[in-house]
C-alpha cells in the first residue's frame, strides 16, 4: 500500500511540474510575443501601409493572414519552426492594429488612451490569472459556450465592417471584453489543470484573448472619451 502512494504521490508531482512548466514557458512566450507586436503597431503607423486596409479589403486581409498564421501555427507548434511562426503572427497582428492606433493618436488624448487600455488589459489579465488559480472547479464546460460567443461577436464585426453604426461598435466592444476575459480565465485554467501542454498554443490562445480585449478597450475608449483638437 505505502508503494501505490509513493507512485501516485510522484506522478502527481510529475504532472505538477509540468503543468508549471509550460505556464512558466508560455508566460516567457507571450510577454517575448508582445515586442514583435509593439513592433508591428509603430511600423504600420510610420509607415500608413495599413491606411488604405479599409471596409471589404481591410477586412479581407486581416482574416486571410490572421487564419493562415494559425493554421501554420498548428502546423508547427511541436517544432523548431514554432516559436518564429509565432511571433511573425504577433507582428502581423501588430500592423493590423495599427490603423487604429493611428486614429486613436489623431485625438489630443491619443497616448493616454492608449495607456488605459494597456493598464486596463493588463488589469483584466491579472484579475483572471488570480481567479484561475484559486477557482478549484473544472471550466472546460465552458469553451463551447465561449466559442458560440467568439462567433457571434465575429459575425457581428464583419456586418459592422459595411454598416458603421457607432452604437454597433460600441456593443460589440462590451461584448468582446467580455467574452474574451472569460476566454483568458478558461485558457489559463486549461494550463493549470494539464488540458493544455503545448506552451505554444497556449501561448496563442492567451495572446488572442489579450489582444483582442486591448482592441476593444481602445475602440471604446476612443468613442466614449476620444478628445478632438
Amino acid at each position: 500500500m505505502n508503494d501505490n502512494v509513493q507512485t501516485l504521490d510522484h506522478g502527481y508531482v510529475g504532472s505538477a511540474e509540468q503543468r508549471n512548466r509550460v505556464l512558466r514557458n508560455t508566460y516567457w512566450l507571450l510577454a517575448l510575443s508582445m515586442l514583435p507586436t509593439v513592433l508591428g503597431a509603430w511600423v504600420g503607423v510610420a509607415t500608413g501601409i495599413t491606411a488604405s486596409l479599409t471596409g471589404g479589403l481591410g477586412l479581407i486581409v486581416f482574416l486571410g493572414g490572421a487564419f493562415g498564421f494559425l493554421y501554420a501555427i498548428e502546423k508547427t507548434k511541436n517544432s523548431a519552426a514554432g516559436v518564429p511562426v509565432l511571433l511573425a503572427f504577433t507582428f502581423f497582428m501588430g500592423l493590423m492594429l495599427s490603423r487604429m492606433i493611428g486614429m486613436i493618436l489623431g485625438f489630443r488624448n491619443g497616448s493616454e488612451l492608449i495607456m488605459t487600455a494597456m493598464g486596463g488589459t493588463a488589469g483584466v489579465f491579472f484579475v483572471m490569472a488570480t481567479l484561475a488559480s484559486v477557482i478549484k472547479r473544472d471550466l472546460s464546460g465552458m469553451g463551447k459556450w465561449l466559442f458560440v460567443g467568439a462567433m457571434v461577436v465575429m459575425v457581428g464585426g464583419i456586418i459592422n465592417v459595411f454598416v458603421g453604426s457607432t452604437a454597433g461598435m460600441l456593443a460589440l466592444s462590451v461584448a468582446v471584453i467580455g467574452i474574451f476575459s472569460a476566454y483568458m480565465l478558461y485558457d489559463l485554467k486549461q494550463i493549470l489543470d494539464g488540458g493544455e501542454t503545448n506552451y505554444i498554443s497556449a501561448t496563442m490562445r492567451l495572446y488572442l484573448d489579450i489582444f483582442n480585449v486591448f482592441q476593444a478597450l481602445l475602440a471604446l475608449l476612443g468613442i466614449m472619451g476620444g478628445e478632438k483638437d
